[in-house]
């Protein structure tokens, strides 16, 4: 079993709740600003996350996974790394320990959800559709907690007889989970049927971990000073918020509640800042007007077709235009960074032959590119044909492409692409400069006249000064 670097207590804390489309950045933090001690995010499938690619995004000082057609799936900041806690959404234990490794340097622990009653996630064997499978849940908690650095927890709803529920947590608390969070109502059983404080407090009383109660919201948790009340009648050590938190999330605050407008219009602040997605903060807005949707307010959040139009609607239209401003400058200041500059200091390329060469389509017929007379070429001298490797640069997110050929990494400093609107590089282009640059190295002539291939080519395939 891992040691874990920190270990994150999970007694008398005040906790968001994963909330799909609510638990993303701006919120977590917000929740923090008011009071929570723990925010997790939002449920994550196991297999979008394997996808992702880690990207540190200096223009928002956030770390990105980013999805292969460049959306954001899960955006975090420092601020809070030692209290955020994944929430992923799996039904195999490697693929939740993949995605634990991917994720556990920028979180603070790890959950998986076994309570989800939705379609979405039950249909994969995901969520509530654990429930019926001991084995499977034990493989997996059992796998995260050897194989990860950070607590591992889950979160889970009671089962249809108190008897089998006990049971159940019995073996969930063997595996070395840190704590469990228990929704007190049935799979089956939606908002509208009352919570089983009774079955939280026996499994309270059963379990020596943390017991994190959740599914308060509205029947026993309407301001601050409830939350305690729902702790202290269901006996758990923590307790876990959702629908409360997402009408008015200053209900972590021991003042009181705040105002609806002025909590807002913080919310905004924060997707601004963070380059939310308009439409998901759009909706985070809508939960928090509800029954106010059709007031002069509500018609024009439901109007908004941008984030600008969202902050012109709350008066924060100045606030929009000075921040962006400020991240356009951010992203120049980046974009005007020599590549050497921009590279990701973790990435050894000593080993990399880099020259100054682009690829100048003008220069070569149609039909023709270095690329493909590099592996022409390679096919004649009897070498195996060129490896390509398309990079992201961390900074600025351009791409670039790394050639091997014969044992040897070539690549052009200067050919740097964006991905395209429908997720992919071109490789033509990408590829071509590096090719140029074997060229250079090995034979001048080469890929512009293919017949003129030295004899000795394979013995000249050394590093090069160039």
């Amino acid at each position: 079993m891992l040691v874990n670097s920190f270990s994150l207590c999970y007694h008398n804390k005040l906790i968001l709740a994963p909330m799909v489309r609510v638990g993303t950045l701006p919120m977590r933090l917000l929740a923090l600003d008011y009071g929570a001690d723990i925010v997790y995010c939002e449920e994550l499938i196991d297999l979008k996350m394997l996808q992702c690619k880690r990207v540190v995004n200096e223009v928002l000082s956030t770390v990105d996974f980013v999805a292969p057609d460049d959306r954001v799936v899960f955006r975090t900041c420092k601020r809070e790394q030692s209290r955020v806690i994944f929430q992923m959404g799996t039904s195999d234990a490697e693929r939740a320990l993949a995605v634990a490794r991917l994720v556990e340097n920028d979180v603070a622990g790890i959950d998986v959800n076994m309570g989800c009653p939705k379609e979405y996630s039950t249909k994969g064997g995901m969520g509530a559709a654990l429930l019926s499978d001991p084995d499977k849940i034990e493989k997996i908690l059992s796998t995260l907690v050897k194989g990860t650095h950070r607590p591992v927890t889950c979160k889970i709803r009671i089962l249809s007889s108190l008897e089998d529920t006990l049971s159940l947590v019995k073996r969930i608390e063997r595996t070395g989970i840190a704590a469990i969070a228990v929704h007190g109502r049935k799979r089956e059983e939606r908002p509208q049927h009352p919570v089983s404080c009774e079955a939280i407090r026996a499994i309270a009383e059963t379990l020596s971990i943390p017991v994190i109660a959740n599914g308060g919201s509205h029947d026993h948790i309407q301001e601050y000073l409830d939350i305690e009340d729902f702790r202290q009648a269901t006996a758990a050590s923590s307790v876990m918020v959702a629908r409360a938190a997402m009408w008015n999330p200053s209900i972590f605050l021991k003042e009181g509640l705040r105002p609806l407008e002025e909590v807002m219009q913080k919310y905004i602040r924060y997707a601004v800042q963070y380059d939310n997605h308009y439409t998901n903060t759009k909706y985070c807005l809508c939960q928090m007007l509800r029954e106010q949707l059709e007031s002069p307010q509500g018609k024009l959040l439901h109007a908004a077709q941008s984030s600008q139009e969202i902050c012109e609607a709350f008066g924060l239209g100045a606030f929009y235009e000075e921040t962006t401003r400020e991240l356009d400058a951010r992203r120049a200041e980046l974009l005007a960074r020599t590549p050497e500059e921009a590279a990701d200091p973790a990435q050894d390329t000593s080993d990399v032959i880099k020259m100054a060469v682009k690829f100048d389509r003008r220069a070569y017929s149609p039909q023709i590119t270095p690329k493909m007379c590099l592996l022409e070429w390679c096919r004649r001298e009897k070498l195996a044909q060129p490896v390509y490797e398309t990079v992201q640069r961390p900074l600025d997110r351009l791409f670039c492409s790394v050639v091997t050929v014969a044992e040897q990494k070539y690549q052009s400093t200067l050919c740097f692409f964006r991905i395209c609107a429908k997720g992919v590089v071109k490789s033509d282009l990408t590829a071509s400069s590096p090719a140029i640059c074997v060229s250079i190295c090995l034979n001048p002539l080469s890929l512009i006249c293919p017949g003129t291939s030295p004899r000795n080519w394979r013995n000249r395939l050394q590093p090069s000064s160039v």
